[in-house]
Order: C-alpha cells, then sequence, then structure tokens
C-alpha cells in the first residue's frame, strides 16, 4: 500500500515556565479540555493514550500514543494509527517563559496516504491549523 512522509518543524514561546508547560503537555487526558482540534482522548494503559484529532477538514484521525522519553526538557511518543512516526516536544528556558520546539515525522498509510500524495498542500494547510490550535489552546490554559 502507498505511503506518504511529513516532517513538521515548529518553535513557539510560550509565557510560562518550563515545569509548568510540561505539567499541561504531559496530562494527555486533559487535551480536549484546551486544544479545539483534539475532539476525544481515551487512556489505554501506562504510557498510552487513544486520541481523536480532527482540524478543518473533515475527517478525524485516530492515533494511538505511546511514552518514548518523558524527561524534564524533552517528551516524546510514539504514534500509531492513520499516522505512524513520532511526536516530541522539547522545553527551554527562554526569558520569563519557555521556548517550545515541535517536531513531527510520520508516515501516512494506507489510502490516507495515497490521497495525500495529491493533497499534500492541503494536508499541510490542516497540520498548521491544528499546530496554531495548540500553541492557542496551550497559552490561553497557562494564562
Amino acid at each position: 500500500m502507498p505511503t506518504s512522509t511529513y516532517s513538521f518543524r515548529d518553535r513557539w514561546h510560550v509565557d510560562a515556565p518550563p515545569e509548568r508547560v510540561r505539567e499541561v503537555l504531559v496530562d494527555v487526558e486533559r487535551y480536549v479540555e484546551w486544544w479545539p482540534q483534539v475532539v476525544a482522548v481515551g487512556y489505554l494503559g501506562e504510557g498510552r493514550g487513544l486520541v481523536l484529532c480532527r482540524s478543518a477538514l473533515p475527517y478525524t484521525l485516530q492515533l494511538v500514543l505511546t511514552e518514548v522519553l518523558n524527561r524534564p526538557d524533552v517528551l516524546e511518543v510514539g504514534v500509531d494509527g492513520d499516522l505512524e512516526g513520532t511526536v516530541r516536544f522539547e522545553l527551554r528556558p527562554e526569558g520569563e517563559g519557555t521556548r517550545l520546539d515541535f517536531a513531527q515525522d510520520v508516515v501516512v498509510p494506507g489510502l490516507l496516504g495515497a490521497l495525500s500524495r495529491v493533497a499534500r498542500p492541503v494536508l499541510t494547510w490542516n497540520h498548521d491549523r491544528m499546530m496554531r490550535g495548540c500553541v492557542e489552546g496551550l497559552a490561553a490554559r497557562l494564562a
């Protein structure tokens, strides 16, 4: 079955110390409270959860997240489901707040992967909206 790969990088500043930012990011079960594009979360066991995401396009991604790295300065999860790969947040003190570096490297398998070859600009735009929702929601949660 065809696949398509995506690598995304973002850097944001959040007006809260790294410890507070980390507390919010590790509490995946509460993402639905502050990240508009996360529509549901389910607990699958220690270090694992199901996350349903829907951005602007009429498609809900089903993702199983598995903790890979959980350090004070780095959070990384493995992703399986509609996307396969990794998502990583690096937290660094920056002034009175936190510099948050985001990295996502995923393969899109199956039919969605085949479609993404022709719809890449639209899917990238959709991802950008999702991540804008993340940083804006995170900032509001920490305010």
